[in-house]
This record gives structure tokens, sequence and C-alpha cells, in this order.
């Protein structure tokens, strides 16, 4: 998520950090710089240019170009905006009103409503111990009844859905009794999609929505497709008062400029961020966090979250030891494997640490387990013990054993080795200075 970004503004940083002045020519030149690589990762044009704008008028004051540290001050300074530009504060959306509240998630085909339903679901179950039923509103997809009620038993929550019915406003409203019925305290709406926003698409939403008078109405918008994904947001705007967006497959998107483009364009505050495949892969949207991100200071807080949910206390406790002790073996490394993955891709993981703190090599393919876990099993115990000992001869016998080959297991010992700095990194603490880069 936001590599291209993070990687263009980090040159232009290198340029001007560690400089004891800096000129207005300077400030300007960089700011053309992260013009460039704002529009590079899709941020909408206009954005790009306001926000450059804005930043160059701020860090060409004399307090800044007169500093000790004028381009520290200056990452400071476009920091600052970012984190103003993607909505300056977490953005959750309202559980005040009586049960049954009702959600209505809106956006085009294949932007991942079905599953952001689920995900919805379980968030409030975890967060606030609300309990959701998800309407299945959508009536024209084949099946999409059929898959929002796997998605139902996936997150734990209740459903709702008629095969043969024909009106979505009148399903709705009959879920919203359904939940009232059983003390339910959320209802989640799954709408219909079109491949790309329509009149019958618009209209049939519009009903939708002056019927229920839900609580919320979230547009979720796929971030792969970045700016199509604000002009969309921009064309459902014209016709149903959505109160803030869902932003999926976010952890897939490299540029971010749906992210970033987002509320600037519509007004409207980004609730939730997809950032991954699993159903507890939505994240409430936190500006400060992404903005730390996009300048390579990590996001440590969402992190140390996803730990607490893949490891319990006792566990945490041996590993500590065996890290400070330096035992960890490839038999833990293997059960950690397991455990990291649970809180989302590796990459992910590594991308949440200060660009200074990422070990190399740490990227596991989450395809490569099982041949993992087949090569650790082909090892002696005392081998698995001492990684250090597996020499050429032991590893051609590995491969074999394994059914893989020679380059797997070379792969996999550096993969240890990298995990267990990871590791070491991600359960001893991580103080973070300001400066990124």
């Amino acid at each position: 998520m936001f590599d291209k970004l993070t990687e263009g503004l980090s040159r232009t940083f290198k340029k001007i950090t560690g400089r004891g002045k800096l000129s207005e020519a300077d400030v300007r030149r960089a700011m053309r710089e992260v013009r460039r690589a704002l529009l590079e990762a899709d941020v909408h044009y206009k954005v790009a240019k306001e926000f450059v704008a804005e930043v160059t008028e701020k860090a060409t004051g004399e307090d800044i170009l007169s500093s000790l540290t004028p381009g520290q001050q200056v990452v400071k300074i476009v920091h600052d905006e970012l984190v103003r530009l993607l909505g300056t504060s977490e953005a959750p959306p309202g559980l005040d009103g009586g049960p049954p509240l009702v959600f209505v998630l809106a956006g085009l085909q294949g932007s991942g409503k079905t599953t952001t339903a689920g995900r919805l679901a379980r968030w409030l179950a975890e967060t606030s111990g609300n309990s959701s039923l998800l309407a299945a509103c959508d009536l024209r997809r084949p099946a999409a009844v059929d898959q929002l009620q796997k998605v139902a038993e996936q997150s734990g929550a209740g459903f709702y859905g008629r095969r043969k019915a024909s009106d979505p406003v009148e399903v709705l409203r009959e879920a919203v009794d359904r939940a009232r019925e059983s003390g339910l305290d959320v209802v989640i709406a799954d709408t219909s999609g079109r491949l790309h926003v329509d009149e019958e698409l618009m209209d049939e939403l519009q009903r939708i929505v002056d019927s229920a008078d839900p609580d919320e109405t979230l547009l979720v918008v796929d971030g792969l497709s970045g700016q199509d994904a604000v002009n969309v947001a921009v064309e459902f705007g014209e016709r149903v008062d959505y109160t803030g967006a869902v932003i999926t497959k976010m952890d897939g998107d490299s540029r971010g400029g749906a992210a970033l483009s987002f509320r600037a364009v519509t007004g409207k505050p980004v609730r939730f961020a997809g950032m991954g495949e699993s159903m507890d892969a939505l994240e409430l949207f936190r500006p400060q966090s992404m903005a730390d991100r996009i300048l390579g200071m990590g996001d440590v807080l969402s992190l140390a979250q996803k730990a607490q949910k893949a490891f319990d206390e006792s566990e945490a406790e041996k590993l500590q030891e065996k890290l400070r002790s330096d035992s960890l073996t490839l038999e833990d490394f293997l059960g950690e494997i397991r455990r990291i993955r649970k809180m989302g891709s590796i990459r992910e993981i590594v991308s949440m640490l200060p660009r200074e703190m990422r070990p190399a090599g740490a990227d596991i393919d989450p395809d490569e387990i099982p041949r993992m876990e087949a090569i650790i099993c082909s090892m002696t115990p005392r081998e698995r013990r001492n990684p250090s000992i597996i020499d050429g001869s032991r590893r051609k016998r590995i491969a074999r054993g394994s059914g893989t080959s020679v380059t797997r297991v070379n792969r996999l010992l550096k993969e240890f080795r990298a995990m267990k700095k990871l590791m070491k990194r991600m359960k001893s603490g991580i103080r973070m200075p300001f400066a990124p880069l």
C-alpha cells in the first residue's frame, strides 16, 4: 500500500533532509517532485495541485527556511497536510440510534460490497458488541443471495433473504422486522451493483434509501481503480446522499490515489479500509496512521492491534524468552509464521514497520507455507534446533525428503533469519523517531 508514493517522496526528501540550509528555490524544486509523485500515485490532479500549493506556501516561510533543520520541518508540513487531506481523524459509523440500526452498502459490481457486509458485521461485534443481520437486497446478480448467506455464516451474523423476491425495498423492510423480533442491533443491506453507474441502478438505490431512511449509507469503492473510484463516488453523490466510504483492496494498491483523493473531491469521510482477504480484514480508516505509512514511518498502532488478536499472553511470554535467549528454532518459526499469517500478509505487516526497521527477505508467499512445513519436517530434530549446522549435503538431503529443491531450502533458511529480526522488533517495542527518511 502506497509503495510507489512512499518511494517517490523518499527520493525527494533525501535531497533536502540533513541539509543545514534550504532556499525557497530548493523547496519549490522539491514540491514539483512531490506533485509528480502524487500524480504517479493516481491522485486527482486538482488535489495534487492544491496540496502542493498549500505545502509550498507554508514551507517557504522565513521561520522554516531559517530553522536549524529546515528539511525536517518541510517533511513535517507534508505529513500534517497529508493528515488533513485524508480527513484529520477517524470517522467511525454512528451507533447512537435505537436498534435496529440500518446500514446500506452501495457501489458498483465487483467493488466488494458482499464481503464488506460480513466484515462490517464482524467489526461491529468485536468493537462494540453489536449483533448484525445481513439483508440480501441484491436481487439481480445470480447467486448473490447464496453468497451473502455464506458470508453471514463466516462472519457469525444473522441472515435474511428471499430467493424469489423481486423488490429489494420489501426485502429490507422484512429484514428490519426480523432483526427487531430477534433483538439484533444492526441490519446491513447488501444492494445491487452494476458494471457502471446507470439510471436503473441509481433509481433502485434511491428507493431503498428513501424507504429505509438508513442510519448509514456506505459507498464501497475498489481502491485498485484509483481515480475511477473517485469519479464513481462523485456520480453516486449526485443522486444519493451517502454518509461515508469503504475503500476495499487497499493492501493490494501500491499507489493509493483513491484514498488520498476521496475526501478532498467528495467532501465525504472514508470510514473503513479493506486491508486483506480474511473476514476480519476491515479497519477504521486512520488518517494519522496512513500519513505515517506514506512517509515511511510505519503504523505501529495497527501492528500492535493485529498482534494482540493473533497472540495470547502465554504464547507471547514464551516467544519473548526465546528471543531474549536467542533460542528460537525452526519449529518455533513455523508456528509463529502461522500465527503471524492471521494478522495479514507478511508484506503488509512489514510495511507497518518504520522503513529503517524493515528486515530484508521477510516477504513470504502464502503458497510457500505448506512447502516450508514439508522442508522443516524433513529435518532432524537437531537441525531444527540448530539450523547453523545445515551444510550443503544436509540441504540436499532435506530437499529430497521434502520434494522441493536446495534453492527452496536456502530460501527458507534466509527467511528464518529475516523473520527472527522481524519478530524481535515486533516483540521488543518500537520507539518512533519523527525523522522518517
